[in-house]
């Protein structure tokens, strides 16, 4: 492994202080050599190697986005930078991340009260508790706010929650699963948290899906499911307040994808060195080099671009078309970026043992994913405009 990103041809890494940099290098090692040896053969199987699981809460990767009482949060563009790192060795990784540290853990830190905070946050920062967030429903995507099916009634001290969710990350070994469903009583979105073992609680692994294969994507059905009344978030009441959660997670996306492509162009460059073709390494022709140089304009336009979201997050001043709009444009420039990189390759990016095709799937995931390209750009165009235009 190499002690300097390949693709950080704008050197953003030296915005990080000394401190940072150096548990940055940590974290790099760590995942070069324990956990990309790995990948390969987790995503052909499509199973979650459990056993790295603790070692990600050991190296520091995870709630480092939240004051906690041991420690504060650390900078938003050093988490951002864990996030490229993870994506960087397997975006599947970097998935199972973001879904427990964003969506789930950030749920519970944004809308529950101290006590509920309290209650499971310590024990997901040691990853003894693996966090789900379960809003997509099988009718439901991109026009979930409006359309969520899941129901939910409060019935003395407890909640009772009915309906069906879908493409739930980490859904099958989740411990914590924040459940998202329409109060009957007043047509608000509330925010719940189901635990592991809970009655009426089935989640089923989704077969058949061909990027993001480590992640285990889980159907879940909710059959007069009933949790406690104290498991319902304090200031999870709105859709609104679920948008708090998403705001903040779109711009991690944006750091997963210039990690991806970031994967794929490093492996782009190497091959290209080692591949002999007509009596010399393929590096040496112009068009070889003309896929690398515009591989190394987007990872950089990328790059630059989350580095940008998370100062933005840092000044506390991030609004949503920022996030929609970073969203946007990294996922794309990450597809095409994995697909420069495939056609390099020639006939043997087709293979997983050279990896690019890995990463070649899984930008698709990306790019649909909290968000498609066309919703975020809904929302940039709302925010230019002043006017919506999403039906």
């Amino acid at each position: 492994m190499t002690d300097e990103l390949l693709g950080d041809l704008y050197d953003y890494e030296s915005l990080l202080s000394e401190d940072e940099r150096k548990e940055l290098l940590g974290i790099r090692r760590f995942l070069d050599e324990e956990v990309r040896p790995r990948v390969n053969d987790s995503w052909e199987s499509a199973t979650f190697p459990m056993d790295l699981v603790p070692r990600f809460a050991e190296e520091g990767m995870v709630g480092r986005s939240y004051d906690l009482e041991h420690r504060p949060r650390a900078s938003r563009l050093f988490t951002g930078f864990i996030s490229l790192e993870a994506s960087r060795v397997d975006p599947s990784m970097a998935t199972f991340l973001g879904v427990h540290n964003g969506l789930s853990m950030g749920s519970i830190v944004l809308l529950g009260s101290d006590e509920q905070r309290a209650r499971w946050v310590p024990d997901m920062v040691a990853l003894q508790k693996i966090g789900a967030f379960a809003l997509t429903e099988p009718h439901g995507g991109s026009d979930v706010a409006q359309g969520l099916e899941t129901t939910c009634r409060r019935d003395g001290d407890e909640w009772v929650i009915d309906g069906a969710k879908r493409w739930i990350g980490n859904g099958t070994f989740a411990d914590v699963v924040i459940v998202f469903a329409r109060d009957v009583a007043d047509d608000q979105v509330k925010t719940l948290v189901v635990e592991k073992g809970t009655p009426g609680f089935t989640a089923t692994k989704m077969e058949g899906k061909y990027a993001l294969r480590t992640v285990q994507n889980a159907d879940i059905v909710l059959e007069d499911c009933r949790v406690p009344a104290e498991n319902k978030l304090a200031e999870g009441n709105s859709f609104r307040d679920v948008n708090r959660v998403l705001k903040l997670t779109r711009g991690g996306v944006a750091w997963n994808a210039v990690g991806c492509q970031m994967g794929a162009f490093e492996a782009a460059i190497a091959y290209a060195k080692e591949r002999v073709q007509f009596g010399r390494p393929i590096a040496g022709f112009q068009l070889i080099q003309d896929l690398l140089a515009r591989m190394a304009g987007n990872v950089t336009a990328s790059l630059g671009m989350a580095v940008r979201v998370s100062q933005l997050q840092e000044d506390g001043v991030f609004r949503d078309e920022q996030a929609a709009l970073a969203k946007a444009f990294v996922t794309g420039r990450a597809r095409e970026t994995v697909a420069l990189a495939r056609e390099l390759f020639g006939g043997n990016g087709i293979l997983l043992e050279n990896d690019v095709v890995r990463y070649f799937a899984d930008a698709e995931a990306l790019y649909s994913y909290e968000g498609t390209r066309e919703i975020n750009s809904l929302i940039v165009g709302r925010a230019l405009t002043g006017v919506s235009a999403f039906v």
